[in-house]
């Protein structure tokens, strides 16, 4: 674990001055500017914790090295997914964000078998047997069967392999996950509710 070193100096009185920043709540996902903030003072370390407007809950700035705790979620929510594939989708977000980035990819990787049975296909076969699932049952769109199974084998690189999953490779994998639930059940059940006359 990395050793985490005491900050010099004090934090100031609060302040509610107009930083001109935002930031991504690492609680609530809100992007948006800070109610009010302290700043560390006496210090070479430009640090911050910024209050949330939204849920007025603090997180942790440092300047200098890019750093925000809690980190803020990677992608966005995706609506109508099953509580099942919803957990993991969640899981996968959450290890990203605290540097887990070969258990984000895991995590991706599950959500192809989850979303494949939870749409029919048995249980116990091999993950690129589920692409082909998804694929043939039209759960995807024509020419997504390589970002779609990119997300297997970057899913086997992170098991099978000695090298950890990069961050770059981790955000592209749930950037394409978010997409595949997006297609498999964001849209048909924005879809089947404004069909059933609700437009809220």
């Amino acid at each position: 674990m990395k050793r985490i070193e005491r900050l010099e100096g004090y934090w100031d009185n609060v302040s509610t001055y107009n930083l001109g920043i935002s930031f991504r709540c690492g609680y609530c996902g809100i992007n948006s500017g800070p109610s009010h903030y302290y700043f560390l003072k006496g210090s070479y370390v430009k640090a911050y914790i910024y209050i949330c407007p939204s849920c007025n809950r603090p997180t942790y700035i440092n300047k200098d090295y890019d750093e925000q705790v809690p980190g803020p979620f990677f992608g966005d929510e995706v609506e109508f997914l099953p509580d099942e594939v919803e957990s993991l989708y969640d899981e996968a977000r959450k290890c990203f964000t605290v540097g887990a980035y070969t258990s984000s990819v895991l995590a991706c990787r599950k959500i192809l078998m989850n979303s494949s049975v939870d749409k029919g296909a048995e249980p116990g076969k091999k993950f690129v047997e589920y692409v082909d699932f998804l694929e043939e049952n039209h759960f995807i769109p024509p020419n997504s069967r390589d970002w779609v199974d990119m997300i297997r084998k970057k899913g086997n690189e992170a098991t099978h392999e000695i090298p950890s999953i990069s961050k770059e490779d981790a955000m592209q994998m749930l950037e394409f996950t978010e997409l595949l639930l997006k297609h498999i059940y964001e849209l048909p059940g924005k879809m089947e509710k404004y069909k059933n006359g609700d437009n809220n």
